[in-house]
């Protein structure tokens, strides 16, 4: 009995231990979303969607004949 005991203790460690790993894991990705979405909003003017980026402005237009 003692051994299943021992065994059980030991499995609640490990599922514990994963968990604060997932934990850890996600809020790190949350870090770096939040991260990335407050750098793109940062950029030129206030645009909540953040910046566009555009085509050289000298091949926009053809030339006039």
């Amino acid at each position: 009995m003692y051994d299943y005991e021992m065994q059980r203790m030991r499995s609640d460690e490990l599922i514990a231990e994963a968990e604060a790993h997932r934990l850890v894991a996600e809020v790190r990705a949350a870090v770096r979303e939040g991260r990335s979405r407050r750098s793109g909003r940062r950029s030129g003017s206030r645009d909540p969607e953040g910046r566009v980026n555009e085509p050289p402005r000298r091949f926009r237009f053809t030339r006039a004949a």
